[in-house]
């Protein structure tokens, strides 16, 4: 497995000019949050024009499917048609791991998480990354034991968002 070159990923996506929205364990990292990751997670736009540039990103990072009996992974079709069929696929890329995930647990996709997300600037790279009260929600819905351990940390996160936000400006 290559280790996680994440700036490299974005600017795949970037170059290929994919919509989409950080999610995931570096999603709450972006927030603050000092819980390892050791992938990327996304959730893309499954309008026409966006898989297509998807596809091409994913072929350019030589991305295949991750499975436990095979860790550099299953070639598969990488075209918009085959991804549009998705709601979820695990990949390994020459830039390490990348979660494709496009109705991630508890929420109906990109055009749900869009609206709130947050654009940060990580390497002179605008990213777009879940909005704090959306990677809790979802990660509730999942309800996995990692996300689960992770909850506690992510809503004394959220309070302390909303506490600065009331506090008055001096």
């Amino acid at each position: 497995m290559p280790a996680l070159q994440a700036d490299e990923i974005f600017a795949c996506l970037g170059r290929h000019k994919v919509s989409y929205v950080v999610i995931g364990g570096l999603a709450a990292v972006l927030h603050g949050s000092p819980l390892p990751t050791l992938d990327v997670d996304i959730c893309p736009s499954r309008e026409p024009g966006n898989l297509e540039g998807l596809a091409a990103a994913l072929r350019e990072m030589d991305a295949r499917i991750r499975t436990p009996d095979s860790p550099e992974g299953l070639r598969f079709a990488c075209d918009a048609q085959f991804l549009g069929s998705l709601r979820l696929v695990n990949l390994v890329t020459r830039f390490g791991d990348l979660d494709v995930a496009f109705e991630p647990s508890g929420t109906t996709g990109f055009s749900d998480l869009e609206p709130r997300a947050v654009v940060m600037t990580i390497k002179e790279m605008e990213l777009r990354v879940a909005a704090l009260g959306d990677l809790i929600r979802s990660k509730e819905a999942a309800s996995r034991p990692k996300d689960q351990r992770s909850l506690p940390l992510l809503r004394l996160l959220l309070e302390e968002v909303e506490k600065r936000r009331r506090e008055p400006c001096s």
